[in-house]
């Protein structure tokens, strides 16, 4: 069996792409295409004979990990967004911390922004709390109200999370046996979130590692463009996990921040918040999630 496999999901995502694949060259790679238009299967084709580039409909980011993870053979796989890149020895670090950690299903090393800056990437577990703490900038008046973003999280040791950002994640292939693939109901955003969850009810725990670094380039995949999945997946993981009636209190939470957002800001920010809460305010959580 490969140590390593590592399975990268496109979408148009050609102006990250080359840096992406040249920082996983010796691996095993299988590229899953959701349909892109910019000329993304070509270039890997050409550019990457080795990789493996399979094009499916797009069905999101869990369907395609779970296509490209089915074609691997690894004891691990890295799954790895298209606008993110591996440093030096990241990848190497990563497994080598995994085997020494065997309780350990997912593994997220430290992420750098484009310019070298820390780019947080620990997470808590949605909550009422939680949620009312970011959606009403709550968080703004310090660490102990960040908890949805991790605030007081030390990105500068090895630590316990509850989940880590879907952007680089290192996956245990016996650990994936045992809890299922990733929830593919999640189209994008959360699903790294749900699976992380049913990861440590399994009994398994998700690690945060800084001896290895990654770059990403945020949101550049999806250009902020997908603001109502990220609600939507925040909901499908309350639902899934908490229940109808827990859901359905997080939605009108969410519902009286977004309206609050969409009069505080303007322009395409402030639309986004006002397209966000009108879906909110166009049924209950069991209609907007049928």
């Amino acid at each position: 069996m490969t140590e390593v496999s590592v399975v990268v999901v496109t979408y148009n995502a050609l102006p990250w792409l080359e840096q992406c694949l040249e920082s996983l060259r010796g691996h095993e790679t299988v590229l899953v295409d959701h349909g892109s238009t910019d000329g993304t299967v070509a270039f890997a084709r050409e550019r990457f004979p080795d990789v493996q580039v399979v094009e499916e409909e797009n069905r999101g980011l869990a369907f395609g990990w779970n296509a490209g993870i089915a074609r691997t053979s690894g004891r691990y796989v890295l799954l790895l967004n298209s606008d993110a890149w591996l440093h030096a020895g990241a990848l190497d670090a990563l497994v080598a911390f995994a085997d020494a950690h065997p309780e350990a299903a997912v593994v997220g090393p430290r992420l750098r922004n484009p310019d070298g800056t820390l780019q947080r990437s620990v997470r808590g577990f949605p909550t009422l709390w939680r949620l009312a703490t970011e959606y009403y900038f709550l968080r703004k008046l310090g660490p102990r109200f960040n908890a949805f973003y991790a605030g007081g999280f030390d990105h500068d040791s090895v630590r316990e999370a509850d989940w880590v950002m879907g952007a680089v994640l290192l996956v245990r292939r016996e650990a994936v046996a045992e809890v299922g693939p990733a929830d593919d109901a999640f189209f994008l955003f959360s699903e790294e979130t749900d699976w992380c969850y049913r990861f440590r009810l399994a009994g398994w725990k998700v690690l945060f590692f800084p001896g290895a670094e990654a770059t990403h380039v945020y949101a550049a995949s999806h250009q902020g463009r997908l603001f109502v999945e990220q609600v939507k997946g925040h909901l499908r993981f309350l639902r899934k996990h908490r229940g109808d009636a827990y859901a359905e209190r997080a939605r009108r939470l969410l519902y009286v921040a977004l309206r609050l957002r969409g009069l505080a800001f303007r322009g395409e920010r402030g639309r986004r918040y006002r397209e966000a809460a009108a879906w909110l305010a166009s049924g209950r959580v069991a209609e907007l999630l049928a």
